[in-house]
């Protein structure tokens, strides 16, 4: 009677066989489908084909601890893993049909990987991971726009690799997975950060790439290690950019800018409100001078709340209002700027004789009213241009360089940095330094025509010069941000920019000295000349 069993076992065991092949030659025709989908670059939905894969990957019956499928640029291993789980490491190195020429990748699993999935479920887990060496199934801007600022951007190698777990998304590991990328190119020029795929992040992509919650270090120069606390798919971004900035300057930057801040905020303040005391005595000279210091004001209080509500627990939307309102206070800043610039062009060009109907009014529509249509126009149009923004700081450990991530509330978007910021400060330092130049050769014409130089000209050409330097000539170091002028040009930019409603306050108060002691001098002479008669 037993010998009745082995034939039927032996039908059991061909049809498992027959079964488990059947599941490889799906799984393998699933991706050679892929394969011809990214060859004739379809519209077809490359998430349902990723998708698709992993499902399949997660079910395949096969026996034996793992299962190893190939194509020419996709390679899928599936694993089975109990709560005795170790740890795993895999190399490509390891792993036959893999041209040594090829660049070469591996990944290692911490034991914490299966912890929580063992105290919901018992029983053997599945892990899947998949490499792509082409990037054509995760099309997107190649930058999520969290992620500022170059678009010149690439994938090392065009390697991405994925792992997966049966039980769910794997977040928040206290001892990271290990994603190595060799290379043999030159990074030379190129800043190299770990991301991972943020499905639903873009809204014409079905993910876009985010470096949240990894860790890049480059352990030699042939080698890219990210340590990342989840799983999903990985890639190392290039970015053709200039060098991060490193991150023990952090601490020193933003002290400074704090210090500079809270007293250029204090300095404002006070001058408006010495301001306001003496209303009645102020001329469209010092309305103008009013209205940039209350611009500079805005922009110092939005700038150090700018990196407060751009962390996690602060609602996005929050982050979202205080970066408009920064950009905000930045354009009107910089309109005033240019507001000062044409006024003492005026006041030059029309020898101090100058009578605009509502001219200071006309004045505030544009220094207020045009960064305000420009602010609205963008929140209109996208507003997700803006929003927490991350800053990429190099940290050297050793022989190994990491990167971190500092954020902040701004502008996320590269086109807009590039010419509602760059291209709004360039102009308005550019059309300051003209009137600097022109206001200068007048001037010195005016003290050639007299017989003998005086007091007057030389104290008119030291006025339009401390006036044109403390409106705007400092904020052109910002385009000086590359090379051997990077570091140097962080303090500078930091220290004067950062003080600039102190400076502003000083050219205030020596004004008012000023027209106070002429005041003093016109009476005397007027006193002088009632005793006389």
């Amino acid at each position: 009677m037993d010998c009745c069993w082995a034939p039927f076992l032996y039908l059991c065991l061909l049809a498992s066989q027959s079964r488990m092949a059947e599941a490889s030659q799906e799984t393998l025709d699933w991706m050679k489908r892929m394969e011809a989908a990214a060859k004739r670059r379809s519209n077809t939905s490359f998430a349902e084909l990723v998708h698709g894969l992993e499902l399949r990957l997660l079910n395949a019956s096969f026996g034996g601890h793992n299962l190893t499928l190939q194509t020419h640029i996709i390679q899928a291993l599936a694993f089975k893993l109990n709560c005795n789980f170790t740890g795993l490491s895999l190399s490509s190195a390891a792993v036959e049909k893999v041209p040594q020429a090829q660049p070469q990748h591996a990944m290692q699993f911490p034991a914490e990987l299966t912890q929580n999935a063992c105290r919901t479920r018992s029983g053997d887990l599945r892990l899947i991971c998949i490499y792509f060496s082409s990037t054509r199934f995760f099309q997107s801007a190649l930058l999520l726009l969290t992620f500022q600022k170059d678009i010149n951007s690439s994938l090392l190698s065009n390697y991405v690799l994925g792992a997966q777990l049966n039980h769910g998304y794997v977040s928040n590991l206290s001892e990271p997975v290990n994603i190595s990328f060799w290379h043999n190119q030159s990074l030379e020029g190129y800043t190299v950060t770990c991301v991972f795929w943020k499905e639903r992040a873009s809204k014409h992509q079905w993910g876009a790439w985010s470096p949240e919650g990894c860790r890049t270090e480059r352990p030699t120069p042939s080698q890219v290690l990210c340590r990342c606390n989840h799983l999903t798919y990985f890639a190392v971004l290039m970015q053709i950019s200039q060098a991060p900035i490193p991150a023990e300057l952090l601490a020193p930057l933003t002290y400074i800018s704090l210090v500079g801040c809270s007293i250029s905020i204090v300095a404002s303040l006070l001058t408006v409100l010495l301001h306001v005391q003496a209303r009645k005595q102020s001329d469209s000279v010092t309305r103008i001078h009013m209205n940039l210091h209350a611009s500079v004001l805005l922009l110092n209080i939005a700038f150090l709340l700018s990196p407060v509500l751009a962390t996690p627990p602060v609602p996005g939307a929050a982050c979202v209002a205080l970066a408009a309102t920064l950009h905000y206070a930045l354009l009107s800043c910089l309109t005033w700027m240019a507001i000062e610039g044409f006024n003492l062009y005026l006041l030059l060009g029309r020898v101090y004789n100058i009578y605009i109907r509502r001219y200071v009014l006309k004045l505030c529509a544009v220094g207020w009213g045009v960064p305000a249509f420009l602010v609205l126009l963008l929140l209109a149009i996208k507003s997700s241009v803006y929003g927490p923004c991350r800053i990429q700081l190099s940290d050297s450990q050793g022989n190994s360089t990491g990167f971190k991530t500092m954020s902040m509330c701004w502008v996320q978007s590269p086109w807009v940095h590039g010419v509602l910021v760059m291209g709004y400060g360039g102009l308005t330092s550019l059309f300051n330094l003209v009137v600097l130049a022109w206001a200068l050769r007048v001037l010195n014409k005016l003290r050639a025509q007299e017989k003998a130089p005086g007091t007057r000209a030389c104290r008119d050409a030291v006025t339009v010069l401390g006036l044109t330097v403390l409106l705007g000539t400092t904020w052109a170091l910002a385009f000086f941000s590359f090379s051997v002028f990077l570091l140097p040009q962080l303090f500078l930019f930091t220290i004067f920019n950062s003080l600039y409603g102190f400076f502003l306050f000083l050219w205030f108060c020596s004004q008012r000295c000023r027209s106070e002691a002429e005041a003093e001098a016109e009476m005397e002479v007027f006193t002088s000349s009632q005793m006389v008669q």
